[in-house]
């Protein structure tokens, strides 16, 4: 069996080279279409969070609440939860508490890793990639991390990717 990292590595790529992801890192994202993107991961959070967390410290909700009102201050909208944001969470709701832990792998880390150099580039403070305590944070998730999470890993890749389709072919309506 790989280990997880190799086992989603694929994947991982293929998500991470997205072209709404790829201009987000870029800094290219409107606040409009940002606060788009928000709205669909404060979705999968609160679907993820309902289930329950390794560790306190990493409650996404409120922080990417903190967000989505800080853009809606400054007079943006989007409220639109995506198609494939809502088939994720519709799956993420069906899992058990053991079951959900392969997508707190994915959707966590993400932020806690390729977040911190994605937040310099987003148009808000950026909260959503803030945790109180980094480290209590990487450990809860790496105390219950298992190399046979590959499929299930993969299959939150899958959906990740389809929201980043959607997200994309919807700001190319747009413009």
């Amino acid at each position: 069996m790989l280990p997880l990292k190799e086992a989603t590595s694929a994947k991982h790529k293929i998500a991470e080279r997205m072209p709404f992801n790829a201009r987000m890192f870029r800094g290219l994202l409107t606040k409009e279409q940002y606060l788009l993107y928000l709205n669909q991961q404060l979705q999968i959070f609160q679907a993820i969070e309902r289930i329950g967390l390794p560790h306190t410290s990493l409650k996404r909700t409120e922080n990417v609440q903190a967000d989505i009102v800080e853009l809606k201050a400054q007079g943006n909208s989007a409220e639109l939860v995506l198609n494939s944001t809502k088939a994720y969470t519709d799956y993420l709701s069906s899992l058990s508490y053991e079951e959900v832990l392969p997508h707190i792998y994915l959707n966590y880390l993400a932020l806690v890793f390729g977040g911190q150099m994605i937040k310099k580039s987003v148009p808000s403070t950026g909260r959503m990639y803030d945790f109180e305590s980094m480290q209590d944070a990487v450990q809860s998730i790496r105390a219950v991390q298992n190399d046979n999470w590959a499929d299930e890993v993969n299959k939150g890749f899958d959906h990740n990717i389809a929201i980043f389709e959607e997200l994309e072919s919807h700001c190319l309506i747009e413009n």
